[in-house]
């Protein structure tokens, strides 16, 4: 079992990592995310690595073969996150807009899709694929499971054509089940699986 000093921050973490992602999206300046919105999505790139590292440690034991393969994804696609970040802060840096700074990617096409394109879509898929195991395994209710995916699955809807309005409902369906993950893990409900069952 994770000792409690791990466990609360582990659980912070889950809640603060949405929620600081969900933040960010009310800096969002016509569709351009610009310096404070970069920063905030770098600060929740930090707690999204260290809230899911934690789960796929507790859920190795039942799913050893995709938690090994599951959680180098879902770190890709935070760096992907915070690449989306830098990138954001750079644009209002060198007063460059979002299609320009996309337009002068495609010169690299090679970097791009491995910082960005690659990158950006293991976010979403990881999480998809977290919440049907999560709910497979009977980790999580039923409806924590199917959010965690249909939160998953709304989020690229939301950041790429950048609307503001769809990224708020799509940040605060990520939040719900995450909060509730890390609420559990940090009062020391979540346990290690066993038989059946994953989480507490």
């Amino acid at each position: 079992m994770m000792p409690p000093v791990s466990r609360t921050i582990a659980g912070a973490c889950l809640i603060l990592a949405p929620t600081i992602q969900g933040i960010s999206t009310f800096y969002w300046s016509d569709r351009h995310q610009g310096i404070t919105a970069g920063t905030l999505i770098v600060a929740a790139t930090i707690c999204w690595i260290v809230g899911l590292v934690a789960i796929y440690r507790l859920i190795e034991q039942r799913v050893p073969r995709y938690a090994a393969v599951a959680l180098p994804a879902a770190v890709y696609g935070c760096v992907g996150g915070a690449s989306f970040g830098l990138q954001g802060m750079q644009e209002e840096l060198f007063n460059v807009s979002h299609a320009q700074a996309v337009h002068l990617l495609q010169d690299h096409p090679a970097a791009a899709f491995v910082a960005f394109w690659f990158a950006g879509l293991a976010f979403p898929v990881s999480i998809f694929v977290l919440g049907v195991v999560l709910t497979w395994t009977r980790a999580v209710p039923v409806p924590i499971g199917i959010l965690i995916s249909v939160s998953a699955a709304a989020f690229p809807l939301s950041r790429i054509p950048r609307e503001i309005g769809v990224a708020h409902v799509a940040d605060l369906a990520l939040l719900i089940p995450f909060a509730y993950l890390g609420i559990r893990m940090a009062m020391g409900h979540v346990r290690p699986p066993l038989a059946a069952k994953v989480m507490g």
